[in-house]
Parts: C-alpha cells; sequence; structure tokens
C-alpha cells in the first residue's frame, strides 16, 4: 500500500531521558521535498535546539541537509551534500566514512525516520539496511550509523517496522501514519499533531 501525501506540517514530543518537542514543515518541489524543521530539547540536563533544511529527491533519497544548532557546546553548523548514490560532502570535505549512506538521520529528530522507510518500500516480511549520515545534536558531528528496518505486519491500517541500530544496542517498533510519517517510536517520540 503506498504512502499518502505528507500534510503541510508534523510535530512530535519526544519520550525517555529528553524532554522537548519537533515541528516540521513539508513542501513538495518539481523534484522531490523540501522540509524545514526545529526541535527544542533537555537532555540529560544538557539543553540544545536543532534547526533543519533538507531536501530530498522524489525517491525520498537525502539530497543535502543544512543543520544549525546551539548547546553548551556554542553554535554549530553543519552542512551535508549527497549525490543520491551513496557518497557525500561535510562542511566542503569529502566523507568516505559516509560512502554508501543514502539517508540523513538526525539524533534531535523522530521525522527522519521516515526516510528509509518511503525509500525501501518493503513488502510485509522484508527488511533492509538503511545506513545513514547521523548528526548529533549536541554538537552536530557527523558519523556514520548502520541501522536495519524490517517490515512487519501492519496495524489498523499503519504500518509497523522493527528498528535495530546496534551501535546503540537498540531495538524498537515503530508505527508509521497513512502519510509515512512516525507516529510512534518507544522511548524516543510520539505524533503530536
Amino acid at each position: 500500500m503506498p504512502f499518502a501525501a505528507v500534510p503541510p506540517t508534523a510535530a512530535w514530543s519526544h519520550l525517555g531521558s529528553r524532554t522537548g518537542f519537533e515541528v516540521a514543515y513539508f513542501r513538495r518541489a518539481e523534484n522531490g521535498y523540501h522540509i524545514h524543521g526545529c526541535t527544542t530539547a533537555v537532555d540529560d540536563d544538557r539543553t540544545w535546539f536543532v534547526e533543519y533544511e533538507l531536501s530530498l529527491d522524489a525517491h525520498w533519497v537525502t539530497r543535502a541537509a543544512l543543520v544549525r544548532g546551539r548547546s553548551g557546546f556554542g553554535r554549530r553548523t553543519a552542512l551535508l551534500e549527497a549525490d543520491g548514490d551513496g557518497h557525500w560532502m561535510v562542511n566542503g570535505d569529502k566523507a568516505a566514512r559516509l560512502d554508501g549512506c543514502v539517508d540523513v538521520d538526525l539524533e534531535s529528530s523522530a521525522l527522519t525516520n521516515a526516510f528509509p522507510v518511503h525509500r525501501l518500500e518493503l513488502a510485509v516480511g522484508a527488511g533492509a539496511d538503511a545506513p545513514a549520515a547521523y548528526v548529533r545534536a549536541a554538537d552536530l558531528s557527523v558519523g556514520r550509523l548502520e541501522q536495519h528496518y524490517t517490515r512487519i505486519e501492519d496495524h489498523h491500517g499503519q504500518q509497523c517496522y522493527d528498528y535495530v541500530s546496534p551501535a546503540f544496542d537498540f531495538r524498537a517498533r515503530l508505527v508509521y501514519d497513512r502519510s509515512g510519517l512516525v507516529v510512534s517510536y518507544p522511548e524516543i517520540a510520539v505524533r503530536a499533531a
């Protein structure tokens, strides 16, 4: 079942050790999507905010991410540019460590877990690796994050995926709405609007 069109805006409340909120705005472009959003949080008694501008092609492949933030580390900016074939530039420099990554994953964002689900279009029972260029919330450092998504049976018309991130020894069952945006991300976030 294909996803419905994304809404003009969506929002999530953070859960677990983090208290905060994320809001995103979507604009359909001729060649894909432009997404502008912001997350603010208190995480282990540290405050931060992250603002992002993301460009995706028509297949939900990340083409660019401009991320700005502020935390105890001060103000930071990270510019990620991708060729769509798994090669990246970070702040103007080639980033070979990200070779093979197609998605960006912002630590501060529940939204970015929608990108591989849209892009992969997995059938029930199928799974796939989805390594991502991972941007940390506090200092906007960029690294590689190995991830795996397995689609399981839908629940009440919502797509469900078993998600694994080995680096964090983290597993969760993610639930998505009809437009392919995360509704429930256990211990991380829940859809608010």
